[in-house]
Formats: C-alpha cells, sequence, structure tokens
C-alpha cells in the first residue's frame, strides 16, 4: 500500500463511517483523491463492500520476554574494574516485546502474549505497548514478580561489553496459561516465538501449531538449545552463526560453507533460515534461493535491539506477500533503523522509514 492509502486505512479504522470530505480535510487533499484511494483499498481487497468494512484482519502473535531495559553508556573507552562516567537510560525491551513493538510500529496488526509484573516497570511497558498499537490482551500481570529486567554495560564503540537479565517472572507463562489462548492463536497469520521461554512452552507451541508458520529467535547459544528437537516445526528461524554452529554441529571457515550449514536446518524440517553474520550481512536460504546479502552502511549510537528489529522486518515482509529477497532487505532496514537510536526500540521506526533506507543505502 502506497503511504496516502496507508493514512487513510489508520482514519477509516477510528472511524468505519467517516465522510470522505472529513478524510480530505485532515489530510489536506481532495475529496476526489480521496475516493481513488478508496476504490484501490477496495480493488486491492482491504475494504469490502459499502460503508467501508475492513477486511479481517491478518494478524502476528509473538510470544515471549518482556524486560524494562537499563543501559549503561560510558563516555569515553570503557574501564573495566573501575567507575566510568556516562550515561544510564531505562527503555521497554525484551526479545519477543521488542520484535512485537517494531512490527505495529511497521504497521502490522500485533499481539503480544507475555508477563508482567504488577509494579512500575510493568506499568510502564503495558502504557508504552498499547501506545505503539500492540494488542495486550494476551498478557499477564502478576502480583508476586518482578517485571522482567535486562542490565546491559556498551563499550566506547557503542557494543555491548556485559549484561545480565532477571526473567523469573516468564516461566510464569506455562503451558495452561499459553492453552487460554488457543483459539486466537489458531487464527493468526503467523506466530513469533523467543527462545526465552520455558522448554515446555515451546514444546507445547511448536507442536501443537506447526500448522500455522512460526518465527523462531534463538536468543543466544544457551537458549538456542531448547529449540533443537522442535526444529520440524520451525518455519523461520533467525540464528547467528555461533547459534547455527552449536545447533547444527557443523563449524564453517568461510562464507563457502554458508549453503551446506543451511541446507543441514533445511533437512531438519525448517523451512527458511537467515543467518545472521554481524557486520559482513545475512545469508538467507529459504529451500532452495540462496544468498548472502551485505550489510548497509550505518552508524551505530545502540546495538540492542538491531536483531528484533530483523525479525520483525522479516514477519511484516511475510504479511505484506513479500519475496523472501524483498523481506530480507526490509529487515535489514529495520534493523539499521535500530542501531540508528539510543534507545531498544526507534520511535521513528515505520515501512516508510525503513523504505527511504533502503532507498538511501542504493545511491
Amino acid at each position: 500500500m502506497t503511504e496516502r492509502e496507508l493514512e487513510i486505512l489508520a482514519l477509516l479504522k477510528q472511524d468505519p463511517l467517516i465522510p470522505q470530505q472529513n478524510i480530505a480535510d485532515q489530510l489536506g487533499i481532495s475529496r476526489s483523491a480521496v475516493a481513488g484511494h478508496i476504490m484501490n483499498l477496495t480493488h486491492k481487497g482491504v475494504i469490502k463492500g459499502k460503508g467501508y468494512i475492513l477486511a479481517e484482519s491478518r494478524y502476528a502473535i509473538v510470544i515471549g520476554g518482556a524486560n524494562m531495559d537499563i543501559l549503561g553508556r560510558p563516555l569515553h573507552s570503557l574501564q573495566v574494574g573501575d567507575s566510568n562516567p556516562g550515561s544510564v537510560s531505562c527503555s521497554p525491551g525484551g526479545v519477543g516485546r521488542n520484535i512485537a513493538e517494531n512490527l505495529a510500529r511497521l504497521g502490522s496488526d500485533t499481539h503480544l502474549i507475555s508477563a508482567l509484573g504488577k509494579d512500575t516497570y510493568g506499568q510502564m511497558i503495558m502504557t508504552q505497548c498499547q501506545q505503539a498499537g500492540i494488542d495486550m490482551k494476551g498478557c499477564i500481570q502478576l502480583d508476586e514478580f518482578a517485571t522482567s529486567t535486562y542490565l546491559s554495560v556498551l563499550d566506547g564503540d557503542s557494543d555491548m561489553h556485559v549484561a545480565i537479565n532477571d526473567m523469573a517472572i516468564l516461566d510464569r507463562l506455562s503451558v495452561a496459561v499459553l492453552k487460554t489462548h488457543e483459539e486466537v492463536l489458531r487464527r493468526a497469520e503467523l506466530i513469533i516465538v523467543d527462545a526465552n521461554l520455558s522448554a515446555e512452552s515451546l514444546e507445547y507451541l511448536l507442536s501443537n501449531f506447526s500448522d500455522r508458520p512460526i518465527f523462531v529467535d534463538t536468543v543466544s547459544c544457551a537458549k538456542a538449545k531448547k529449540i533443537k528437537p522442535f526444529l520440524s516445526s520451525v518455519h523461520t528461524l533467525k540464528p547467528n552463526l555461533k547459534e547455527a554452529e552449536q545447533l547444527s554441529g557443523i563449524t564453517i571457515d568461510s562464507h563457502e560453507q554458508l549453503p551446506e550449514l543451511a541446507n543441514w536446518f533445511h533437512s531438519q524440517g525448517v523451512k527458511r533460515i537467515f543467518l545472521s553474520l554481524g557486520g559482513d550481512g545475512v545469508f538467507y536460504s529459504d529451500e532452495g534461493e540462496q544468498a548472502l546479502v551485505p550489510a548497509m552502511t550505518v552508524s551505530m549510537v545502540n546495538a540492542n535491539g538491531a536483531g528484533d528489529a530483523f525479525l520483525a522486518g522479516l514477519a511484516h515482509g511475510w504479511i505484506q506477500q513479500w519475496t523472501t529477497k524483498e523481506s530480507t532487505q526490509f529487515a535489514m532496514g529495520a534493523a539499521v533503523v535500530a542501531l540508528s537510536h539510543l534507545a531498544t526500540i526507534n520511535p521513528n521506526m515505520s515501512e516508510i522509514t525503513v523504505k527511504r533506507v533502503i532507498k538511501e543505502s542504493l545511491c
């Protein structure tokens, strides 16, 4: 959809009975232009029939961690074992929550299932997620547990030096809790899970909803192990190279061996794999279509959250029915947008912003 069509669609979602003249006045365009855009949306199947009846939304469900990120950034090079002048900031984070917020900001209908405490951090996360457009009805809030926190310290190059996570509350997102969301999971366009979930919850999701495209973020080498028994149920997998080597038992010495590594995952049943290679870009493999896509140039402000934005970009591309190549390029653009802001989520994240970044990178 075009930028103008997205704006009109947003107004129609707020008020399905809004007159065309009101839309024209709010957007500063003519009524005839509005009528033309609405006709295009009707031809595309987004609007059905009279009265601006919108087609049933194709939504994604993200299941995973929701944290408060506490970020320490030294003013100069990091002096280990000493007090460093710098800045400390707090912002909502967590792999699952980050993916959900990025995906919602990109314009996809997004639901989040996670666990929060009934504390200040939990309320901050709930409020920001709702403001970003995430459906939070699937989140549980608990009195007896503190909201997850993720404490990270950057080095002088704005890369992570060390981090500590306190995510005990996520174990309360049990199979029993997930079963209460079975109906909405069955209707989802895709399901995204992160490996912060317990082994039991991952087994339930990957064993019972494999008829839905399931996207998996491996999170870390330690947590990726929980995914291995269920690779046959994974549609899209996003590990980094170390995580992929650990899961497969294959160690590679050069990029020429990346197809071999990807093909091992295909032999286990994974339909698509996106190998993050850091500064070398991303290698993707979609059962026959394989390519190494170079990284885009970026002035990095904060390394946290780039991988989450990448997976959100892939999910958005799937919902938009883009090709794997198009989705990969868009996901890399989303990662660049994330890297260019101090907060875990760049508040300027949108489909329009990402496409502009991609266009500028090609100039």
